[in-house]
């Protein structure tokens, strides 16, 4: 690992997303682009990825024209960013899901954690789910903070089966004394090849209430905007998909979806007022 240490720190944050198995529709790891755009973040942290990586599974790539050619490997890589409006510095930690060592990855991440005076972990991640595009970004969380809990208002995940990279790093970070706080958007299904802004922009609403500070929407409620009219066409043009999102519909509007709450209502509001200061 290479680090940039002569940085000094604000109580910093570590909000990391891992490409792959965690990451349906590239939704999680969107959020995570998006800030290091917004916010111009600059690399602070390089994990060697030839102790990680299949390259055979994750290939490099290569990029670039006559002398000016060069090798992109796998390299899990933490930027930092100094947000204009807060008192903490963040983070960002973006990755593919390595293939070997996952413990001493882990090991590794907590370590510079550690180093660069971090006390909280959030980790961000994307599922596939039977639920519809026409409807609110179902979210699922939880957090080692009662506060950060409680803010988040979110459905708990009673999930128990096999575990991806996030899943691990949240635990062990938790495990290690760390504020862990884990955020989970669900993608439909029948919708899943990447990007999906709308999911990515309601990761990043639940990422905003949870470090207490406004985030750079930019233009992610626009591309959001769109996705939903390119589904909805999709879904125009194939009665089968028609159909599916109507039963979608039915079994969602008839259950008791914290989403859909005037308290969910309430926060989104506050992050329309945060982001109007902000300028987004």
């Amino acid at each position: 690992m290479t680090a940039n240490s002569n940085d000094t720190l604000r109580d910093p944050w570590l909000v990391a997303a891992f490409e792959g198995w965690n990451d349906a529709a590239d939704a999680s790891s969107d959020v995570i682009a998006h800030l290091i755009d917004e916010w111009d973040a600059e690399v602070y942290a390089e994990f060697d990825g030839d102790d990680y990586y299949d390259f055979q599974e994750t290939r490099p790539i290569i990029r670039g024209a006559d002398d000016a050619r060069r090798i992109d490997w796998p390299t899990p890589t933490v930027y930092l960013a100094r947000p204009p409006h807060g008192d903490r510095d963040v983070l960002l930690l973006r990755a593919p899901e390595p293939h070997l060592r996952w413990r001493a990855f882990t090991r590794a991440i907590l370590e510079l954690a550690t180093m660069s005076g971090v006390r909280d972990i959030v980790c961000l991640g994307a599922l596939l789910a039977d639920t519809p595009h026409t409807r609110t970004v179902p979210l699922t969380g939880s957090s080692t903070s009662p506060v950060i809990a409680e803010k988040l208002a979110v459905a708990s995940s009673a999930y128990s089966g096999p575990v991806g990279i996030t899943g691990v790093v949240a635990h062990e970070a938790a495990v290690g004394g760390f504020g862990s706080t884990s955020l989970w958007a669900a993608v439909p299904h029948y919708l899943a090849e990447p990007p999906c802004p709308k999911a990515t922009f309601a990761l990043l609403g639940a990422l905003e209430d949870t470090l207490g500070t406004p985030l750079p929407a930019g233009e992610l409620g626009e591309l959001a905007a769109a996705w939903q009219r390119g589904a909805d066409e999709i879904a125009q043009q194939d009665i089968e998909i028609a159909e599916y999102v109507q039963s979608l519909e039915e079994e969602h509007d008839a259950g008791n979806t914290p989403e859909s709450s005037g308290d969910a209502i309430a926060r989104e509001f506050e992050r329309y007022l945060r982001r109007r200061d902000l300028g987004s």
